[in-house]
């Protein structure tokens, strides 16, 4: 059986100050420490050997149950990292906080104890958190029960069950808009974009529901900023980015307005400024997108903000949106500036990176090099997504890079291979249920030009391909395949006879 590397992921995720931390909680303990030996000799390695650690400490007695000790090892980081952030996060300060109101309860400290709850209670209430809101109230009343049997009848009982009522109003509130927000993430994750009218009518119901579409249904700060977030994914899953960039914006206003409730959304908050990003390199607005860029990498170094979660979500999702800035721009050459910091840092996050990250990352880093003419580098990186066996993530990828494929394959000229991958292509979009049409009609003619070596004839079919997408490409759906590869400009640089880069640099010049 392989030995489980879970023990070495943790180890190497530790920070120098985390490590520093633990070293110095262990130093404070006596008697033997077989653990330490076994963290120092771990951090050492580049990859997990357990057949290594056992010759390194053969003859100790503790080798012989290696898999019990690196258990202990296990909790105790684990445990360090619990001392290390609890007053760092306000959950886990609030649950210290209620282990001493316990701890001081059942000593019979009653008015000790009830500072503590009120402390408590005022930090419940700065960052909403409901829940352990609730239980400090039952704390509250038992405190109540106490005083009521030292004869002391001052508290207001019908007050603090208002309030315990108003909790519980706002903890079932919050609450349904977290179930409300699962089902529409869980579109956009898998999807991409709504790909079929059964999609757009779940994401129609979404947006019509009361607490969404209501006015003033959110009854806390958190509860609001999830109903804008939730409006903004719905329109973005329909790509409808003007109303997506008023709902994010305002889902930023409230967290900015809020700094604790900020301080305590903050992926919610990061992944807004990515939303609001997309917008603007949507409407063309690409000196703000490299504004916004700069502004949420800069986040990374902010108090809340520096969670090794955090500086992944940032770096992923910086990089996928510079790269796509840089594509809607036909600036190609300078998308491959980025790919060795994409890499350099891959190889540093390595095992933290979302499966979506990987797979958009790779994805665009295969457009740039489309972009630049380099068609086996980008069939390279292609391959990445089309070999990926998860395949119910960001189906919306994976379905057009099928059709980015075939298009790699025409301009490397593999006109029989071209062929066979055609009919499996056909076979696949055959089975999604999905009603764009454009990918048909472009296959078809892909078809058309891999039989034709004329340039005359190949002209003809690339005018009667052109004319044919212009009637699609006005249609909202079908533009979708827009976001993924510009096959408009494309078929402009055949007819021009022009680079890729050059026809994508023509429409955006169009458009100012």
């Amino acid at each position: 059986m392989k030995p489980s590397i879970e023990l070495f992921k943790l180890i190497k995720s530790l920070t120098k100050s985390e490590k520093r931390f633990f070293k110095l909680s262990s130093s404070l303990q006596s008697g033997e420490k077989n653990y330490l030996k076994i963290f120092d000799a771990i951090e050492k390695q580049d990859e997990y050997d357990e057949d290594e650690l056992k010759r390194e400490f053969k003859g100790e007695t503790f080798v012989k149950h290696l898999p019990s000790e690196k258990n202990h090892l296990y909790k105790l980081i684990l445990k360090s990292l619990r001392s290390f952030y609890s007053e760092q996060s306000v959950s886990s300060s609030l649950k210290q906080e209620i282990k001493n109101v316990e701890i001081l309860y059942n000593k019979a400290l009653y008015k000790e104890c009830e500072k503590f709850v009120m402390r408590a209670k005022d930090t419940a209430r700065k960052y909403e958190k409901f829940y352990y809101w609730f239980e400090l109230i039952s704390w509250e009343k038992l405190l109540m029960e106490s005083a009521f049997e030292q004869g002391v009848f001052s508290d207001d009982l019908d007050a603090l069950i208002e309030e315990e009522e108003m909790v519980i109003a706002k903890l079932r509130n919050l609450a349904e808009y977290t179930v409300i927000y699962s089902k529409i993430n869980l579109i956009f994750r898998s999807g991409g974009f709504t790909r079929n009218e059964a999609e757009r009518e779940k994401v129609q119901e979404i947006a019509d529901y009361h607490l969404i579409k209501g006015k003033n249904t959110a009854i806390s700060t958190k509860a609001a900023s999830i109903c804008y977030y939730i409006k903004g994914l719905c329109a973005a899953t329909n790509r409808n980015y003007e109303d997506s960039f008023q709902f994010f914006n305002r889902t930023k206003e409230i967290l900015d307005n809020n700094p604790a409730i900020k301080l305590d959304s903050t992926s919610r908050y990061v992944m807004t400024l990515f939303h609001l990003l997309r917008c603007y390199i949507d409407d063309l607005q690409f000196e703000k997108a490299r504004d916004l860029i700069a502004e949420i990498r800069d986040l990374a170094t902010k108090k809340g903000f520096n969670s090794i979660d955090l500086s992944v979500r940032i770096f992923g999702n910086s990089y996928i949106q510079e790269l796509s800035l840089y594509h809607k721009e036909g600036e190609f050459k300078k998308s491959l500036d980025l790919i060795p910091i994409i890499e350099s840092n891959q190889i540093a996050f390595e095992g933290k990176l979302s499966k979506e990250i990987d797979i958009l990352l790779a994805y665009n880093i295969a457009y740039s090099y489309f972009g630049v003419g380099e068609y086996k580098k980008a069939l390279h990186y292609l391959n990445e997504v089309l070999n990926d066996n998860e395949q119910n993530l960001r189906q919306d990828v994976y379905s057009f890079s099928r059709l980015f494929n075939l298009i790699i394959h025409f301009e490397l000229e593999n006109y029989d291979f071209l062929e066979y991958i055609i009919k499996s292509t056909n076979r696949y979009l055959n089975k999604q249920e999905r009603d764009y049409q454009i990918e048909f009609v472009f296959i078809k003619y892909l078809r058309k030009l891999a039989k034709i070596q004329s340039g005359v004839q190949q002209m003809e079919i690339y005018e009667s391909l052109f004319a044919e997408l212009q009637p699609l490409l006005d249609d909202h759906n079908e533009r979708v395949v827009l976001e993924y590869f510009n096959v408009e400009a494309w078929v402009q640089s055949k007819l021009k006879k022009t680079t890729f880069e050059n026809a994508i640099r023509s429409q955006y010049s169009k458009t100012n």
